[in-house]
């Protein structure tokens, strides 16, 4: 049996630092560093001139060094392409320095293909010839015979967690299959996130001839799983059929009330279908991703990409998802407000509804989680000495980031570690970004708000998320962390408040439940695909040596 480490282990010395560098750098009474202001940038970063009188420990000087680092790999082992104005986009370059924890790095296979895809997406893409013809053939109403490009259009839907989750499903489709991605632009797509493909668009023009996608759903004639239960197309059709009797267009329904037939697009047969289907429109809020490991005929080429299959999301979310300039602004200027200066960041995201009343029994948790954890410190008894010094000098505190509709949560955890002294000694900082009490779809602000929330949980060091929450997936996703997720409150009570999960994958909501051939347990059928903590009935994929 594993032994869970603890939060807060044993300091550790980062290797392949110079001794001597450290010991000048300790013995600075007062520094200032600038890191960014390339080609005449202004520093994104600064690390404030030491107090006088004081020396830098140990940790601050690794802890920068480890920064510096971060921003010296500002392409992120390869992930990200040059070559960008970074001017359109500041965050594309700029967020290395931000992150507290070194995120893990991309395969070699998964670079190369990553600018292949680059590369499709520039040949096939809006404004090409090829675009053009393949319009032409979709107003045909009629299917062609190997067509030059393929391509997969995705709606976007729902809740920004949810947007998020979908967008990088059907780039990890796009990218198995050889499509040019195409991405609804609704639901401000346009205005939260930079342009991820170099010299081209994801975002679907206007003009697309299929007039009414957004709104295709169980009804529609061309979904695929109804074409397939009614027998218009059958699962090999193209080994004994005319590339003329395929549809010009598959409607792909991935939502929450998908049927089996629906379910087929994870099967090997079925993908041999859909190979040869020019243009594919997919509906999902959730993240398919761990279905198609499943598939076979992906799987060599899955484990070439992703090595860590624990990567995925972490991989192609840093690639695809770049906040725009707005947000950057939003994220960055919060950063240095309120994280900058701090030891540690612990990330706590309290998902609620808001048509709920404030839960004293979810307060009680996260306290208990994070506690017990050793995420936060204990806070002593009122009637318990306080030993704090009485010309307290200054302290690195750990900073709380606390995202949730309702400012109550952290209002209460502000109230306790400002009215109680900590057991320990160290100076605890809880604060929250906004409280916006309701959730409003397609209003700009709270759009802007929520994703520079998502991302400011990303840089924590420490992640405590709700179970089942896609804001939440997102956030430990992007950052690389395994986070501890809070347990359903059933009727007012709560057994262990939280534990950690066991990976930093997204979990898929709505997976098949069984393998195409046989009635065998979907979350049994390879290694690195496992049910999910927090929905027993989800996939999500894990680090095949953990299991």
């Amino acid at each position: 049996m594993k032994t869970r480490p603890a939060a807060e282990g044993g300091k550790r010395w980062c290797p392949g630092i110079d001794t001597k560098l450290v010991a000048f750098l300790l013995t600075v009474p007062s520094l200032i560093v600038f890191l960014g202001g390339r080609n005449g940038e202004q520093p994104v970063v600064e690390i404030e001139a030491a107090m006088p009188g004081r020396a830098r420990g140990p940790d601050e000087v690794v802890s920068f060094l480890q920064r510096k680092t971060a921003h010296n790999d500002r392409l992120l082992g390869g992930l990200l392409a040059d070559g960008f104005d970074q001017k359109t986009c500041h965050s594309r370059y700029q967020s290395a320095v931000y992150r507290r924890n070194a995120g893990r790095q991309p395969s070699q296979h998964l670079v190369s293909k990553l600018r292949s895809h680059e590369a499709l997406q520039r040949r096939c893409g809006p404004g090409t010839a090829a675009y053009t013809n393949a319009l032409e053939q979709l107003k045909s109403g009629k299917s062609v015979a190997s067509p030059e490009c393929r391509y997969l259009v995705s709606i976007s839907y729902r809740g920004l967690g949810n947007r998020i989750l979908a967008a990088a499903s059907a780039f990890f489709y796009a990218l198995l299959t050889d499509r040019v991605l195409l991405v609804d632009p609704s639901h401000m797509m346009d205005e939260l996130f930079c342009e991820p493909f170099p010299n081209t668009t994801w975002l679907l023009p206007p003009g697309f001839p299929l007039l009414n996608y957004q709104s295709f759903y169980l009804d529609t004639p061309e979904r695929f799983g109804r074409m397939r239960e009614d027998g218009v197309l059958g699962a090999g059709e193209t080994n004994g059929s005319a590339p003329a009797e395929l549809p010009a267009f598959a409607y792909i329904h991935l939502d929450y009330n998908q049927t089996d037939h629906d379910k087929l697009f994870f099967c090997d047969d079925d993908q041999r279908v859909l190979r040869d289907i020019q243009w594919l429109v997919m509906r999902t809020d959730s993240y398919i991703v761990p279905g198609l490991f499943l598939v076979k005929a992906f799987q060599e080429e899955l484990g070439m990409l992703f090595p860590e299959p624990d990567t995925v999301f972490h991989h192609l979310g840093r690639y695809l998802f770049h906040p725009t300039n707005p947000v950057w602004g939003l994220i960055a200027r919060y950063y240095r407000a309120h994280l900058a200066s701090a030891r540690r960041v612990v990330g706590i995201q309290v998902r609620v509804f808001p048509w709920e009343a404030e839960s004293p029994e979810i307060l009680e948790q996260i306290k208990t989680c994070t506690q017990s954890e050793r995420l936060l410190p204990a806070v002593l008894d009122e009637d318990e000495d306080d030993d704090e010094p009485a010309a307290a000098g200054a302290q690195q505190p750990t900073a709380v980031l606390v995202t949730s509709l309702k400012g109550w949560y952290s209002d209460k955890m502000k109230e306790m570690y400002w009215e109680r002294a900590t057991a320990d000694g160290k100076v605890v900082v809880v604060d929250q970004p906004s409280h916006e009490e309701t959730q409003r779809y397609n209003v700009r602000s709270h759009e802007h708000k929520a994703w520079a929330e998502v991302y400011l949980l990303s840089v924590a060091n420490m992640l405590v998320t709700t179970g089942q929450s896609t804001f939440g997936y997102v956030a430990q996703g992007l950052g690389g962390l395994k986070p501890w997720v809070l347990h359903h409150v059933a009727n007012g009570t709560v057994g262990w408040p939280c534990s950690r999960d066991v990976s930093m994958e997204p979990c898929f909501h709505v997976p098949p439940l069984y393998d195409c051939k046989r009635r065998e347990d979907a979350g049994l059928i390879v290694p690195h695909v496992r049910h999910c903590g927090d929905l027993p009935a989800g996939l999500k994929l894990v680090d095949r040596r953990e299991w």
